[in-house]
């Protein structure tokens, strides 16, 4: 029986910890595989095209929206971001789970694209929890912090849309919960219509 990639879509809350989420993930399965998304932005210092990001001209990027190269994109301070359509779509066929770690506004373009793409929202055990880690990380000033927990409460209207809701409080667990889950989305009877057509013709015809 041959497996069909799973997408999945990882959000949560800055600082509540995805990103590490999705880092151990692929440190300890070698059935993920994680969208590289594409920007306008200059690479920083060490960054390599093709492994942080894409990194293409306005021009380039908006011929991929033109032709419907891109699978969920937007813009901020006046910087393209997004996620090509060719390599997910190239890894699913492959049979790897692929990953886009984006957030809640994407995720809703995602959803509508592929209806089966798996949704996990990841939060912390409280919103106190959240508050410490941010302050916790030491790159930004109070009023950044403070920008960053007002964004979080008006995520939370995007919490319902999701599948499924994971909270990082022991990362360990949390990584397997979220392994569970998206390993669990290759048992729905719709991943395996071919296998269950073919068995079913097995069966009748060695039975009936």
């Amino acid at each position: 029986m041959s497996r069909k990639g799973v997408l999945s879509v990882i959000s949560g809350f800055s600082g509540v910890g995805k990103g590490t989420i999705v880092k151990k993930l692929l440190s300890e399965h070698d059935e993920y595989a994680v969208s590289i998304s594409a920007t306008t932005r200059a690479p920083r210092t060490g960054e390599t095209n093709g492994r942080e990001y894409f990194f293409l001209t306005k021009d380039q990027f908006e011929s991929m929206i033109k032709n419907n190269g891109l699978i969920e994109y937007a813009k901020y301070v006046d910087n393209y971001y997004g996620t090509p359509r060719e390599y997910v779509e190239g890894k699913l066929a492959e049979g790897k789970d692929v990953i886009l770690e984006i957030d809640a506004q994407g995720a809703m373009q995602i959803k509508r694209q592929y209806p089966d793409a798996v949704l996990i929202f990841i939060v912390p055990p409280a919103a106190e929890v959240l508050r410490k880690r941010l302050i916790g990380r030491g790159t930004e000033s109070m009023d950044k912090i403070t920008d960053r927990l007002k964004r979080a409460g008006e995520e939370t209207a995007y919490i319902e849309h999701y599948d499924y809701v994971v909270v990082n409080d022991m990362l360990d667990e949390a990584v397997m919960d979220v392994h569970i889950i998206i390993q669990s989305a290759h048992m729905r009877r719709k991943e395996n219509e071919d296998f269950i057509t073919s068995l079913s013709k097995e069966i009748k015809e060695k039975f009936i």
